[in-house]
């Protein structure tokens, strides 16, 4: 999606934006905007206007990312919420996504913020450190479902931010390269994922030159590959997901020391390089672009590749439905089994004199109903644990004609995301990441093309990295 690429950080965000202003017309086209999330797409009824009251509503803003016609659409959303109570009104601030920050921070000098907003995943962190978010830890008591705990941001201990969708990491593979190989598919079942060895092996079943030889075969030619057998995408943020696989990571658990430079991180983001380096099974990839399955997959170049959930909504909807035949797996993995949570927030902001009903609102807006456009395209998943735990919820999600077979994508996706593998992204806990993810993905550049190793790489910029992790340039 559009927004995605100059966030840096994934899809996630992005899609919130365009996913509550659409047509809801289920638009699939890659880089195109969303699905509607209003309520009218909901499987449930909207609320009843409640009566009239004489009392005076509380009115509270919301700000996000867009243009005037995305607010507008937005608009329409809380406007459902407004008529459904008697005591908040919500109104709408749409402000361009290049100036948004901008525009957060000289409203927050003039003691002029809204109640509550949208935030980048990777902003969270550092304004809760500045004073400038609400605590949010009470905000689901009492409710009879809360979201998944891998979607809370928390800073010091406290709730600052819920994040407005769930995304995981998942393994697609194309079911057509498989059946002409006569390969049995990915496992679906966390159970039995692949390690990483079988995952290499697999895919090299799966890598023909144009002679049809695969790579360890005798006469195999590595400059003349006409079908990859995989890609793991090397954006920086997914990367994390392979360190703690390997018994690494980026950060200590509280996000405050960095551990980008020990052997089983820096062994991890290797294994990553070697597939194109010295396994000869996937294309070359410098991390740039949010576009890996569009290159992969839907490209017909390579049988499997890692990358996010949102893509069943962006890209690969419209794939299938041009006669192409694609499954879902969970990661593979090489010390433990790991994939990644991620999703934009939901703020309050703390200059606001209505906590409570800034709360009230995001609880309402947050519901899977309201945003259901987004949620049956398949570009978000559900945050509320009632989708994932209780299954008369997850069949009116998942059986779906716009998904892969329910048991498929059940096991690889709904039970994947709340099983002990889901952790979330460091910028869940972690201030800096911008910074820090920026150097990195520079840092790994030469690691790339084979000019230097990633061990020998992250040495070199250890203590830039440890310096970006404290904010200090």
């Amino acid at each position: 999606m559009k927004a995605g690429k100059r966030l840096g950080v994934g899809l996630l965000a992005a899609a919130m934006v365009f996913g509550v202003v659409g047509c809801g017309n289920n638009n699939n086209e890659t880089n195109s905007a969303a699905p509607s999330g209003s309520a009218s797409n909901s499987p449930e009824k909207s609320p009843e206007k409640s009566p009239e009251k004489s009392t005076e509503k509380v009115k509270i803003t919301y700000s996000m990312w867009g243009s005037a016609e995305e607010g507008s659409k937005t608009q329409e959303v809380a406007d459902k919420f407004n008529a459904s109570q008697d005591k908040i009104e919500v109104e709408v601030q749409a402000i361009p996504y290049e100036n948004y920050m901008t525009k957060l921070n000289t409203l927050a000098t003039a003691s002029q913020l809204p109640d509550t907003g949208m935030m980048r995943e990777d902003g969270v962190i550092q304004w809760s450190s500045e004073g400038m978010l609400n605590d949010l830890s009470a905000m689901y008591e009492g409710s009879d479902s809360k979201p998944l705990d891998s979607l809370a941001y928390k800073y010091q201990g406290k709730t600052v931010a819920y994040a407005s969708a769930n995304e995981i990491l998942l393994l697609y593979y194309n079911k057509d390269m498989f059946d002409k190989a006569g390969v049995p598919y990915p496992p679906s079942v966390l159970d039995k994922a692949w390690t990483w060895d079988e995952f290499v092996a697999t895919a090299k079943k799966l890598t023909n030159d144009k002679k049809g030889k695969h790579p360890g075969e005798d006469g195999f030619d590595s400059q003349s590959i006409v079908q990859y057998g995989a890609s793991v995408e090397n954006l920086t943020w997914q990367l994390e997901a392979w360190t703690l696989s390997n018994g690494g990571g980026f950060y200590s658990n509280d996000g405050t020391e960095v551990r980008i430079g020990e052997d089983a991180s820096t062994e991890a983001i290797q294994k990553v390089a070697d597939l194109y380096l010295k396994d000869h099974v996937a294309p070359l990839s410098v991390g740039q672009t949010d576009d890996g399955i569009q290159r992969t997959i839907i490209a017909g170049t390579v049988a499997m590749a890692t990358n996010g959930a949102w893509n069943v909504g962006t890209s690969l909807n419209a794939w299938k439905d041009a006669g192409n035949h694609y499954g879902v797996a969970v990661l593979p993995y090489m010390k433990d089994k790991v994939t990644l949570n991620t999703g934009g927030a939901n703020v309050v902001f703390s200059q606001t004199k209505h906590p409570q009903e800034a709360m009230e609102w995001l609880k309402w807006y947050n519901q899977e109903e309201n945003n259901w456009g987004l949620i049956s395209s398949g570009i978000w998943m559900p945050t509320l644990d009632k989708w994932y735990k209780d299954e008369t919820f997850t069949h009116k999600w998942v059986d779906n004609p716009n998904f892969p077979p329910y048991e498929e994508y059940k096991s690889a996706v709904v039970d994947y995301a709340r099983s002990s593998a889901a952790r979330p992204a460091s910028w869940f806990f972690t201030n800096h990441t911008t910074d820090f993810n920026t150097l990195l993905g520079s840092t790994l550049g030469d690691v790339w093309t084979g000019k230097t190793t990633a061990k020998d790489a992250i040495t070199k910029n250890l203590e830039a990295l440890k310096a970006a992790n404290k904010g200090e340039k």
